[in-house]
């Protein structure tokens, strides 16, 4: 079954919440995916799950108080990736491998240092350590294009793609690709949400040198990857980022944005597992 046609399911963490989840099932350690700003379960690219799970099971989930997800929406990345455990916990993973894609790093970086046995490995898409300079906030023509009420698909792939007619045109097939399903698709995230995550990626990137030292604690090892013309989360931090973890490998994808893991879905597919199977 591909990820178009997985069930929309729910699970109950410790204290009552409902998380919604999809599951492609299967044996072996799990992937778990955190998603993007105001993204939801239909807003990963069907294609990069369905690579992604040629060989291994993987999980995509809300988070507390987004989309079809009970609770409230988490103002920062801790609280984030608090909640985030208690999802984890719900489903009895023990350990896991985590994706994080853009604000999802941010929360695959704190649980990593919060629950460290938890995690295996680390995918981290489109990131950049707690602390780092100038990234208090998103550039205006960003946050204009990705942070109003209602965006449209031109702005969306002026974000998550580069300007070059092949990673526009990519954009658009991904696009096709989220939204070819019809029928249970998941609910749309709310202006609560977008204010929330936007207050959650200030509070990240409030420039704190000494914070930068945290990533250093984490033991397990780590693959970061970006596109070489990421508007949101400048391919620096991603250098910045490799360069203080005690583990990790690194690599820039080619005329390639914020959605470089779209464009490049079944090349970076095979990056990760060749990652996970060492």
């Amino acid at each position: 079954m591909t990820y178009a046609e997985l069930a929309n399911l729910t699970v109950k963490s410790e204290g009552g919440l409902s998380f919604a989840y999809r599951d492609t099932r299967g044996d072996g350690r799990p992937l778990v995916l955190l998603q993007h700003f105001r993204g939801n379960l239909d807003n990963w690219d069907p294609s990069l799950i369905d690579d992604l799970a040629a060989n291994r099971r993987v999980i995509a989930f809300d988070y507390e108080g987004v989309a079809a997800s009970e609770g409230k929406v988490a103002h920062t990345i801790a609280e984030t990736a608090a909640s985030s455990l208690k999802f984890l916990d719900a489903m009895n993973l023990d350990q896991v491998d985590l994706l994080g894609f853009s604000i999802g790093s941010f929360v695959a970086q704190e649980i990593a240092l919060t629950r460290p046995s938890v995690v295996n490995r680390l995918i981290l898409a489109s990131a950049a350590p707690k602390g780092a300079p100038d990234m208090h906030g998103w550039a205006a023509d960003v946050i204009g294009a990705v942070g109003t009420p209602e965006t449209s698909p031109e702005e969306y792939i002026g974000v998550f793609f580069s300007p070059s007619e092949a990673s526009s045109k990519a954009g658009k097939e991904a696009l096709g690709r989220m939204y070819a399903r019809q029928d249970n698709r998941d609910t749309q995230t709310s202006w609560e949400c977008r204010l929330a995550q936007y207050d959650a990626v200030c509070e990240w990137g409030m420039p704190n040198h000494g914070l930068l030292e945290r990533v250093g604690a984490i033991e397990a090892p780590v693959f970061v990857a970006n596109g070489d013309s990421d508007p949101m989360i400048l391919p620096r931090y991603s250098y910045l980022l490799a360069g203080l973890l005690p583990d990790a490998r690194l690599k820039i994808y080619p005329d390639a944005a914020h959605g470089f893991l779209f464009q490049h879905h079944s090349e970076f597919a095979a990056d990760v597992s060749n990652f996970l199977s060492p």
